[in-house]
């Protein structure tokens, strides 16, 4: 049986003439410790739901994306962030959107999964909720990052929302984080993670923390994490799109991803991509922006770690 993790940490205007060596080689790194953390749990018999919360979970943890630390700051300077999981044998799901001060979203919006009764958990009630289940938490100076502060400082006066690659602040760009994994036994899960769209308004939550919007899975179809955005991919109901061509369709997972990604999100202005995977490990990372941080691996000996075109 292939097993196989897929991975990315964000689309959008991704220039390497905007990058320079040490910075690509700083991100490179960040996709290729994920990637290694995710696949570590593959190769050892675990859960694709354990691989893509150990992927998840170490994007969030590098401050160069936006998810968890390094979250970008909202309208008001509060850094709020949105994740979700799922599982595709059971079809069970867990997400949480909104919350502060938690050190790792994947992992509160794992804990709904398998711990409430409920798939999403909002603001307050999702951080008392961690309390009860000993999430850790972070003082706000650990979500901190100065470049994400300047960011948000150009903006701040205007109505403006940007996506974490697209502010003017070039030398510093960071994504939504998210993965799919398909394990030995043919079970497939994904993972999605993010601090939202610069300069947000008013409790603005993306698709990524929404099933069937910015992560979906079913073992039947395939495994899907999405980065762009997000109210594009929510008017889309992308990653269960791509599921859904799979399963009334026929269509490989590369055709209903690229279907999805460069016809359905383009004609409504959609910009961004996903990695996905299917039940016989198959992968694909597809995206309709100038790049994507993505990387993948697979048992049958396939390995990448990209980031442009």
């Amino acid at each position: 049986m292939t097993y196989s993790l897929t991975l990315h940490g964000g689309a959008g205007t991704i220039l390497k003439s905007s990058m320079t060596p040490e910075l690509e080689a700083s991100y490179r790194l960040g996709l290729e410790e994920a990637l290694d953390a995710g696949y570590r749990v593959l190769t050892g018999g675990g859960t694709a739901l354990d691989a893509v919360l150990a992927a998840t979970c170490s994007l969030e943890d590098n401050i160069r994306f936006n998810a968890g630390r390094g979250s970008v700051f909202a309208k008001d300077g509060s850094q709020e962030m949105d994740a979700s999981i799922m599982e595709g044998k059971s079809m069970m799901a867990g997400a949480v959107s909104a919350v502060k001060n938690i050190r790792n979203p994947v992992e509160l919006a794992y804990q709904v999964m398998m711990k409430s009764p409920h798939v999403m958990l909002i603001g307050k009630g999702a951080n008392d909720f961690a309390a009860l289940h000993g999430i850790p938490l972070e003082h706000d100076e650990y979500f901190f990052s100065q470049f994400r502060y300047d960011q948000w400082k150009q903006m701040q006066n205007s109505d403006d929302v940007a996506l974490d690659h697209n502010v003017a602040l070039t030398e510093q760009k960071k994504g939504t984080v998210g993965a799919a994994a398909c394990d030995v036994h043919g079970n497939i899960a994904a993972a999605t993670s993010t601090g939202g769209m610069t300069n947000k308004q008013w409790g603005r939550v993306g698709d990524s923390s929404i099933i069937g919007a910015g992560t979906y899975a079913n073992n039947k179809t395939c495994a899907i994490s999405c980065t762009g955005h997000g109210e594009m991919f929510i008017r889309a109901v992308a990653a269960y799109d791509v599921s859904c061509l799979m399963e009334y369709k026929g269509y490989s997972l590369q055709k209903a991803m690229d279907i999805v990604v460069n016809e359905k999100l383009m004609a409504i202005d959609g910009e961004g991509g996903m990695v996905g995977v299917d039940a016989m490990g198959n992968t694909a990372m597809i995206f309709n922006s100038e790049g994507m941080y993505r990387a993948m691996q697979s048992s049958n000996g396939e390995r990448e770690i990209a980031i442009y075109k």
